[in-house]
């Protein structure tokens, strides 16, 4: 292939995309297609179902929505205008699912596209007006759009063109099979189907047969693997000093746009209000909260009034927040695929970022079989633990209050999301805490 013809697979009106959507791609930022855009769109612009197989923070949205919205466009020019529930997109979580909804929004807004979101945690009746509506992208978790489906007058999707599963392999690790088996036998059978996954799991594979006719398979990457601008680090640790490291190296890169990953929902609570304890803007979000708990603490975590982010693997999937600068591994995910997706949340688009990994006594079989699937050893983060330790009596302070509010200063739990609102009032003014100062030697240290 010659230089011109490279110059010219790299642009967006190369690839068959029509000059409406080239432009709402350079108003986004857009310049230049991603690996899986320019092996998918112009197959999908044929009119083919798809596998998409591709690391996260690849592209894929624009992948589907670019073809859906053109074939949407050409359809408008021929009947006046525009089909309603025209696509549906599939998405396992919900804050991927108004992510989605976003980029179609922001592709079709010089064409009046109207797009609607039906997830769990929201009034049913206020997404049934939506749904009266008839908007041309509809964008959903499984159960909830089955609920609709079976509970919604006058609502169906008989004229259904395009249907999405976007992290199909997710969507069925968290048990949608029977959602979406229900699903499939709802909507028409003439359609295009998109099955966009990470991975190409036996599942997804079973799924790929039932519901895609003649696909064409697309790949990205073809194995397991992170982007080179991201600089990967582990720090061994005693499970019992986790905490004091945590702090630690948040308060060395206290510039820095963070998220944090652990392993559970009561983890996420308890370190954010430690961290606040210590003067950090730390805001925690995970499965167990109410849709607009968060959805609140995403939106003040993207606008950077707090740098710090708190989470389960609810939000190692998908979500795209282009200023996060580093991902921390509070817990080492049992499953080392998990780890691809956490560390994808950082150094997205050809940006650089840092992911440092605490591993503990308990924790070195599952760090291991990380670097082997990754295929490369990772180097150790640069911390004296004399250094670390002079944090232990502020961290132990901060972690015993913590535990008292949890436990309302009576020895009762709260109720699920009550904590949240402790936080808020107790913690609505970060000005008067005094956060943790970083040494010279610390400075030294890093650089």
């Amino acid at each position: 292939m010659t230089e011109i013809e490279e110059e010219e697979v790299k642009t967006f009106k190369s690839l068959g995309v029509c000059d409406e959507l080239v432009e709402a791609c350079d108003k986004m930022g857009w310049t230049t297609p991603s690996k899986i855009q320019v092996e998918a769109i112009p197959h999908a612009l044929e009119g083919k179902d798809l596998i998409g197989l591709a690391q996260t923070g690849s592209g894929k949205t624009g992948a589907f929505a670019l073809p859906i919205l053109q074939a949407l466009l050409e359809v408008a020019n021929e009947k006046g205008k525009p089909p309603a529930f025209f696509a549906v997109v599939l998405s396992p979580t919900r804050e991927l699912a108004i992510q989605i909804s976003e980029q179609f929004e922001a592709l079709g807004s010089g064409i009046g596209l109207k797009c609607a979101v039906v997830v769990g945690g929201v009034d049913m009746m206020a997404q049934a007006i939506a749904l009266a509506k008839r908007p041309h992208i509809l964008v959903g978790t499984p159960g909830r759009l089955l609920d609709h489906l079976s509970n919604t007058k006058g609502f169906s999707l008989h004229t259904l063109k395009f249907l999405v599963l976007d992290e199909a392999d997710r969507l069925l690790n968290m048990d949608f099979e029977k959602e979406i088996d229900e699903i499939l036998n709802a909507i028409p059978r003439e359609r295009r189907t998109y099955l966009f996954s990470a991975t190409m799991t036996k599942k997804v594979g079973k799924l790929q047969r039932a519901c895609l006719k003649n696909p064409v398979k697309v790949e990205a990457s073809s194995k397991y693997s992170t982007v080179d601008t991201l600089k990967q680090q582990y720090c061994f640790l005693p499970a019992k000093h986790k905490d004091c490291y945590l702090v630690y190296i948040l308060s060395e890169m206290s510039g820095s746009t963070s998220m944090v990953f652990t392993r559970t929902c009561e983890a996420t609570r308890l370190l954010a209000l430690i961290l606040r304890n210590l003067g950090l803007r730390a805001i925690p979000i995970s499965g167990q909260m109410s849709q607009s708990k968060r959805l609140g603490a995403l939106n003040k975590f993207k606008a950077g009034e707090c740098n710090i982010l708190i989470c389960t693997d609810v939000a190692s999937r998908g979500l795209d927040i282009p200023s996060v600068d580093m991902v921390i591994n509070y817990d080492i995910p049992t499953n080392s695929k998990d780890y691809i997706h956490r560390v994808g949340r950082t150094a997205r688009a050809g940006r650089s970022g840092v992911a440092i990994s605490l591993v503990n006594q308990y924790e070195v079989e599952w760090f291991l079989q990380i670097e082997k699937l990754i295929g490369k050893k990772l180097p150790e983060f640069p911390a004296q633990q004399e250094e670390v330790l002079l944090l232990l009596e502020r961290v132990t302070d901060a972690k015993r209050i913590s535990l008292m509010k949890i436990k309302d200063g009576t020895g009762r739990k709260r109720r699920r999301g009550e904590d949240d609102d402790e936080v808020d009032k107790h913690f609505k003014s970060l000005k008067d805490a005094k956060p943790y100062k970083k040494s010279r030697e610390g400075r030294k240290m890093r650089k």
